[in-house]
């Protein structure tokens, strides 16, 4: 049990960089507001097309693609 193993190290320039390089880490409130803001984007963005959607329902009397043109 003499033996010692050898133990990774990071190289010295990496120490305080080291997780800038795989994971940039935001405070929590400033990460849940910047993807939140994904999130919320995506949600508007799917009823302005579901509204856009309706309306062309109502215009065309339910018709939304005709083939036969």
């Amino acid at each position: 049990s003499g033996v010692t193993r050898a133990r990774k190290q990071i190289p010295r320039g990496l120490e305080e960089k080291y997780e800038a390089y795989f994971l940039p880490r935001k405070p929590w409130p400033k990460a849940l507001a910047f993807y939140g803001s994904f999130v919320l984007g995506g949600i508007g963005a799917g009823m302005l097309i579901e509204s856009w959607i309706n309306n062309k329902l109502k215009e065309d009397g339910g018709v939304i693609w005709e083939f036969d043109k």
